[in-house]
């Protein structure tokens, strides 16, 4: 007869626990081969494994939240989140510093530095699977109406945070806009309302993108986008015309990746100065050292991540469970695609790191907070696999 602590065991994702550990060790190979070249004399291993042991005492609070807990902690999170970066925006430089042009974090003395935008990401996808959730709740019966009406709700709860962050951190915000197309798919909201709207979205990305290219004074004017931002784009464009100023991590970056071949350098063999190459260019670490076959195992992982929540998502039958996992998707998907896109030069530099490989106490923080609503539907609906519901 089974005990009831091996019960709760056997409630674990044991699958979404060994692909996090890989990714561990994967972040502390990587981080530890980064620093020994890198432009700081810090042990930022050391601090990467103290982020990832809070990052487990996250995970051990929040599974133990089920989803009406969960639903009940909602607002008050998205709230948090939002008093937040409002207070970022007119906090004293005393607490929240001007760094590289931008004041995206609190710095606390003795604890280092937090970005609350890595946490609101979560939270929005709380949000966002609650709207969904009681929307559909209430209006049993789908007409173009409560369709719109939900296509405006989940509008508004991204577009609150969305402006918050836009003109200091333009990564963060493409995130924010992921995770809400992720969930407005799922939604079930139909292509009659969808599909125009995305048309013209589509339509305003290419009028951007001329903008960027032969009008850039309009959206310094009129969005308060700013001359760095241009410069990244310039410089995804045409990178080595660019090399010596904004364009020179990318060419690093190409240059690490290509000298790596197929199967690497060798581990702690570099010889191509990346600098940050420990926090967002942490990919470029791992194709120089191990090449394509290093780079490859390591994105099979992040494929195996998503499979295990995709997996949660679809086995759990309480549809705000489902939302949340669909959320979570969006989110890594989004970080693992840009991260290495612009690595390799296929999107522009936004600042995004690597989920869970990436040095970076926020970052990691945030991504833990993700995944541990993933071990609390798994941990939750299992007990009651066989019922009609969760």
């Amino acid at each position: 007869m089974m005990t009831s602590n091996q019960k709760n065991n056997s409630r674990l994702d044991f699958g979404l626990v060994l692909v996090l550990m890989l990714l561990f060790l994967a972040s502390c190979v990587s981080i530890y081969s980064a620093q020994a070249t890198g432009q700081y004399s810090e042990n930022f291993l050391a601090k990467q494994i103290v982020w990832y042991a809070v990052g487990v005492v996250i995970i051990a609070i929040v599974i133990r939240l089920d989803s009406d807990q969960l639903k009940k902690l909602t607002w008050y999170a998205y709230g948090l989140g939002i008093a937040a970066l409002g207070f970022l925006i007119v906090a004293p430089s005393s607490i929240a510093p001007v760094i590289n042009g931008a004041k995206n974090w609190f710095v606390f003395p003795g604890v280092g530095s937090i970005q609350p935008s890595e946490f609101v990401k979560v939270f929005i996808i709380l949000a966002l699977a609650r709207a969904i959730f009681d929307h559909h709740q209430k209006n049993t019966i789908k007409t173009i109406g409560t369709d719109f009406w939900l296509l405006i709700k989940i509008g508004l709860i991204t577009l609150l945070p969305l402006i918050l962050v836009i003109k200091q951190d333009l990564g963060t915000s493409l995130v924010f806009i992921a995770i809400m197309l992720g969930m407005v798919f799922i939604s079930g909201i139909t292509w009659k309302i969808l599909l125009p709207i995305f048309s013209v979205g589509v339509s305003l990305i290419g009028a951007i993108f001329y903008l960027v290219l032969w009008k850039p004074e309009i959206l310094e004017k009129y969005l308060g986008v700013r001359e760095y931002q241009f410069g990244r784009i310039y410089s995804w464009l045409d990178p080595y015309n660019y090399q010596s100023t904004t364009g020179f991590q990318l060419t690093r970056s190409l240059l690490a990746i290509g000298s790596g071949e197929t199967t690497g350098k060798g581990y702690g063999t570099r010889e191509v100065y990346l600098p940050e190459s420990h926090t967002d260019f942490i990919f470029s670490v791992v194709g120089e050292e191990f090449g394509f076959v290093g780079a490859s195992v390591l994105i099979s992982l992040f494929f195996l991540l998503i499979y295990q929540i995709t997996k949660v998502g679809m086995e759990t039958k309480n549809d705000f469970y489902t939302y949340l996992c669909v959320g979570v998707i969006s989110m890594i998907t989004f970080h693992v695609f840009q991260n290495i896109g612009m690595t390799i030069g296929l999107l522009p530099i936004t600042g995004i790191p690597l989920p869970f490989v990436s040095y970076g106490g926020s970052s990691l923080m945030g991504n833990m907070l993700a995944v541990s609503l993933i071990f609390s539907i798994r941990y939750h609906y299992k007990k009651y696999m066989f019922s009609t519901s969760d």
